[in-house]
Order: C-alpha cells, then sequence, then structure tokens
C-alpha cells in the first residue's frame, strides 16, 4: 500500500501561523481547537486548493449528496497514517437547512443569505498539528503530484503575507423586537403545554454591516473565546465562515462514535465567588439537568439508527465546562457502528443535532420553520472532515458568525421548556453572543 509523505514543520501551539500562509487560496479552511488557551482540543486541521467542490445541485436529496461524498473521499484511496486524523479526503459545512433534503420539512422561511446548503471539498492534503505530540507535519496524500507537494513544503516555510483590517459600519441589530421574542416564546410553551412537543430550541438573529477581512475579525474572536471545536472556512467572493464552537456533533474513528452534547448555560462572573455562584447553579439546576437529559435521550435514539444495538450508552452525564463568557452543562454519548454502517449513514441519521432543534426533533423543526422568520444557514449546521478512511469529527455550528455579501451575522439561542420564562431566555439568548458582538464592536 502507498504511503502519505510526510514533512515535519516547526510546532505551532496557534494554528493562525500557518493558516495564514494560505487564507486567500481557493478553499482554505481551517479546524482549530483553540490552542494554546483552551486546553480540551488536541488537532489542528488546514488545507486549501481543493482538488473538487462538492455542492448539492437543486432537488438533489440528502441521501444522493452523501452518496457523492462517499464515492468522493473513496476515490482518494485509504492510506493508513497511525497517529494522525487526516491522510485526504472531505472538509467542509452542512448548513441547519441541509436537514430538508433528509426530512420532510416546511419551506417557508426566508432565505435572504443565500448561502449553500453544504459545501465540502476533496483535499489531498493537510497540515496537522497535534498538540498533545507537541508535533506540526505537512501530510500529502500519495495522489498527491510530488512538486506540489513541494511547493506546499516551501510554502509553509515562508512568511506570510500581512493582515488587512475588519471593521464594523454600524452597530449590531437584532431581528426581533423584545415583544417579538415574548411572542414566539409564548407560542412554543402554548405547544408544549397541548403535548405537542417537550423542548424547542429557538434563536434570534443579528446582522451588522462590515468592511475588511473576515480574517481579521475571526482572530480576533478566537483570541476572547477559545473553544476546541472553533473553525474558518471561506467562501467565494471574500465572505467565511467563523465558528467559536464548544460543541462536538458527532466523531467516529475505527468504528467508535461519540456525541457531546450542551444544554445548559450560564454567565461567567465577574468576581470568583460571583463565577462559583453562577457554576454551582448551573450544576445544581433541575430545569437544566432535565434539559440536557432530554436531548441525551434524543441523541441516543439518533445514534441507535447507525450504531450496534447495545452497544450506545452515556459514560458522562452533567459535566460542567467553563469558557470563557458562560458555563455549559455537557453530556457525552457514546457508540460503535453496525455492520454495514459508515460515518455518513451515521450523520445522515443524526442531522441536525437534536440539541439545536428539540423534542421530538421534526415537530420541533416544524415549530422552528414556523416561528423563526429567516433561515438559519449556518447556525446549528456542522463544520466537518471525513477522512478517506472513514474518520469523521464535526462540530455544531453554534457561537458562529456568516460574513457574506458586506454582512457579518450571528445567532444566539437556548432550548425552551415547559417552565422556561421568556425574559431568562432572552437574556440567554444575548450572553451567549455578548462577547462576540463586543470584540468585533472594538476593532
Amino acid at each position: 500500500m502507498p504511503s502519505c509523505r510526510i514533512h515535519t514543520l516547526p510546532y505551532s501551539a496557534d494554528p493562525t501561523r500557518y493558516f495564514e500562509k494560505i487564507r486567500q487560496a481557493p478553499g482554505a479552511v481551517l479546524f482549530d481547537s483553540g490552542r494554546p488557551a483552551s486546553r480540551r482540543g488536541r488537532y489542528d486541521l488546514l488545507s486549501a486548493w481543493p482538488r473538487a467542490r462538492l455542492v448539492p445541485s437543486a432537488g438533489e436529496t440528502g441521501s444522493g449528496f452523501l452518496q457523492r461524498l462517499r464515492q468522493a473521499a473513496s476515490s482518494l484511496g485509504h492510506i493508513e497514517t497511525p497517529g494522525l486524523p487526516f491522510a485526504g479526503g472531505l472538509m467542509g459545512y452542512l448548513s441547519y437547512d441541509f436537514a430538508r433534503r433528509l426530512e420532510r420539512l416546511p419551506d417557508t422561511t426566508h432565505d435572504d443569505l443565500e448561502l449553500p446548503d453544504a459545501q465540502l471539498g476533496l483535499y489531498a492534503w493537510a497540515v496537522i498539528t497535534d498538540h498533545q505530540a507537541q508535533t506540526t507535519t505537512l501530510v500529502c496524500h500519495p495522489s498527491l503530484d510530488g512538486r506540489e507537494c513541494e511547493r506546499l513544503r516551501r510554502l509553509f516555510r515562508t512568511p506570510p503575507p500581512r493582515s488587512t483590517a475588519f471593521h464594523l459600519a454600524a452597530d449590531f441589530t437584532p431581528d426581533l423586537t423584545v415583544s417579538d421574542y415574548r411572542a414566539a416564546i409564548e407560542r412554543i410553551l402554548a405547544y408544549i403545554q397541548a403535548g405537542d412537543c417537550y423542548q424547542v430550541n429557538f434563536a434570534q438573529r443579528f446582522q451588522a454591516p462590515f468592511q475588511g477581512d473576515p480574517w481579521v475579525a475571526y482572530q480576533a474572536l478566537r483570541q476572547v473565546c477559545p473553544t476546541p471545536f472553533a473553525g474558518y472556512q471561506s467562501l467565494d467572493g471574500g465572505g467565511a465562515i467563523l465558528s467559536l464552537s464548544p460543541e462536538r456533533f458527532l466523531s467516529a474513528t475505527d468504528g467508535q462514535v461519540e456525541t457531546r452534547p450542551i444544554k445548559g448555560t450560564r454567565p461567567r462572573g465577574r468576581s470568583a465567588a460571583e463565577d462559583r455562584l453562577y457554576a454551582d447553579e448551573l450544576r445544581l439546576s433541575a430545569k437544566d439537568r432535565a434539559e440536557n437529559l432530554m436531548i441525551v435521550d434524543l441523541l441516543r435514539n439518533d445514534l441507535s439508527r447507525s450504531c450496534r444495538p447495545g452497544s450506545v450508552h452515556v459514560p458522562q452525564l452533567f459535566a460542567l465546562e467553563s469558557y470563557p463568557n458562560v458555563h455549559h452543562l455537557v453530556s457525552c454519548v457514546r457508540g460503535e457502528l453496525a455492520p454495514g454502517k459508515d460515518a455518513l449513514d451515521l450523520l445522515a441519521g443524526s442531522f441536525p443535532g437534536g440539541s439545536i432543534t428539540g423534542a421530538p426533533k421534526i415537530r420541533a423543526m416544524q415549530i422552528i420553520e414556523e416561528l423563526e422568520s429567516r433561515r438559519r444557514a449556518i447556525y446549528c449546521g456542522s463544520l466537518l472532515y471525513l477522512d478517506a478512511g472513514g474518520r469523521l469529527d464535526s462540530s455544531i455550528a453554534i457561537r458562529t458568525l456568516l460574513a457574506r455579501n458586506g454582512r457579518i451575522t450571528c445567532w444566539g439561542g437556548g432550548g425552551i421548556v415547559a417552565d422556561s420564562d421568556w425574559q431568562a431566555e432572552y437574556q440567554e439568548s444575548i450572553t451567549k453572543v455578548r462577547t462576540l458582538l463586543a470584540t468585533l464592536r472594538a476593532l
């Protein structure tokens, strides 16, 4: 079996040092573990100049598109690379609205952002940093021309180009008034009381015009909000996806599957004592634990569609994880892929993530479609990579911004349950994005 060409580069605890050298290249994409400030993630991956770009065609089903992804990834050929998560394959995103290609859902919201439902590239090389081993390597698939591999090796040893600037042309404005937000929450509570659903994730959107380079904005955001499932993906026309997500959606390695849903949020305190108070309040909250448990049960069901019977289990429930602007309750669900199933089957049976839809999932998504007037686009979708050997890792795109056509868009939301208070939920939706918006205002 041919092997990848692996070239050692100087280790960098910060992936932006290498990504800056390719950020303006077609298809530039970064999967960012938030190092050195964040300590939870292990790998950074980055690449550009994809061999092919895959976007769903009009009327194409979700299963049809995923089959095209499967064929594209397998076209490279599987190469064993012990100790590395990626040796050529797919990188990109699925938007929340890709779900319409997988399930029968209404389509009434306005698509003013016009983001494709998915966009993934087929990449034959990547720069991979392993923060546990403290190594950075350029990995070239054997199908990549040797001269191109040498060009990349030289490129990553040259100084990066100078960054430009980014600034908002006006302040962020929400799509909803406070009264509109309250009316939507009350409508959801009425559905819950009628027995239609148990939980619905509802979000509001914030937008501002901007000028300059979204990469500058991303660098500033990752400084104040380092997270283990962050990412940056360049888009045609100078736009980009900027994600500071703390939440893993699905991973699959050697048949072992994991998802890590987040449900339950409190702000960080202004003093150590206040911070402990918020953390303890979240940890002991019966409401937040019940909300988290609903999503764990939903995800156990989703994973069971593709996992071996009896293998799905919950090794971690209601763990506290703290980030610069919020505390979260995080659980973990694991399983083992059933014979004949692969990572894309797992994705098809679980997308979008239950932590950002509600329960039951389809009914919750119908209510979201009714009450959110505009499409979510990348928000609550997923950034993902799929190695040619079947290894998958993916995020849920929360704390995520879309820079496109001169406007930058951000979303904040939360799960609504029977005893939700609309004012507290409104405040939580703002708490989740306050640090992001304030950082961009200051640029």
